[in-house]
């Protein structure tokens, strides 16, 4: 069922031009300018694509936009999927499966994250060498994942080597602060307790979010090369721990997008 439910909505997009695209990209909270940079071919709103969920939030605008950017056919999810959001792990990863159906050959993808590594600040940026799933879930937990490939996804490296290598290349020459680290990835869509900051901090991880591990997961799964960008948003200090403001949030991401625009637009011309 999942499978033919999945064929229906890579012809739909087939027959609506998206042929052939050769980089898939995810775009995170408050960072949705990228598409401007590229040179459109065909939008579709998620709503009219077969089987395709259905964005929520409100910073997210749902649309799937292909066309060209730095000389690459490029497939762009303008909007994610959470499991807050109610959503199901298979929902959550639809998109890259259908960005795999298309052809699409590496994956680039941005999130908005809490710096829990205290030596990072509000507005960089961290490229993920690894991440820790805590969201209590697997995308390739439920019956029939073995159609799609190795259920058992090996995840010693699920971040491209090759890639992350480039974008620091391409970080040092644009003379952009690029941090590394482990992402964290919480179910949500409550903001962590000062006790829950702690422990992440006892795990060694660098940043927070409620994203990207189960694409990473399926892009694992189908052999599907790629690297992930958290823009830093906010510092999370548990001694000195503040009331969030999302609005603040956004305006931050906002504000280091172009950096991460300059990384993604740069490395594409190099994979």
């Amino acid at each position: 069922m999942k499978k033919q439910q999945l064929q229906e909505t890579i012809d739909f997009l087939k027959s609506n031009g998206i042929t052939n695209p050769a980089i898939g990209i995810v775009l995170g909270t408050g960072l949705g300018k990228l598409v401007h940079e590229i040179s459109i071919e065909k939008e579709i709103p998620y709503s009219e694509i077969p089987h395709f969920p259905q964005a929520t939030v409100e910073f997210h605008s749902g649309k799937l936009i292909y066309g060209v950017l730095s000389d690459k056919k490029v497939l762009v999810m303008s909007g994610r999927f959470h499991l807050y959001e109610g959503y199901t792990p298979w929902e959550v990863t639809y998109g890259i499966r259908t960005m795999h159906g298309l052809g699409v050959q590496k994956l680039l993808i941005s999130n908005a994250a809490g710096a829990i590594n205290l030596n990072y600040k509000k507005g960089d940026l961290m490229l993920i060498d690894d991440h820790i799933n805590l969201q209590g879930s697997s995308p390739l937990a439920f019956n029939g994942a073995n159609n799609f490939g190795n259920i058992f996804a090996d995840m010693l490296a699920p971040y491209s080597a090759e890639i992350n290598g480039k974008i620091k290349t391409i970080a040092a020459e644009q003379n952009i602060l690029l941090h590394e680290g482990v992402y964290a990835s919480v179910l949500g869509p409550q903001l962590e307790t000062r006790a829950e900051y702690r422990m992440l901090q006892i795990l060694e991880t660098d940043a927070v979010g409620m994203s990207t591990v189960p694409e990473v997961i399926v892009a694992k799964q189908l052999n599907l090369p790629c690297a992930a960008i958290s823009v830093l948003t906010d510092e999370c200090d548990p001694k000195n721990l503040e009331p969030v403001n999302i609005a603040e949030i956004i305006a931050i991401a906002g504000e280091a997008e172009p950096k991460m625009i300059t990384l993604f637009r740069e490395v594409i011309k190099v994979i």
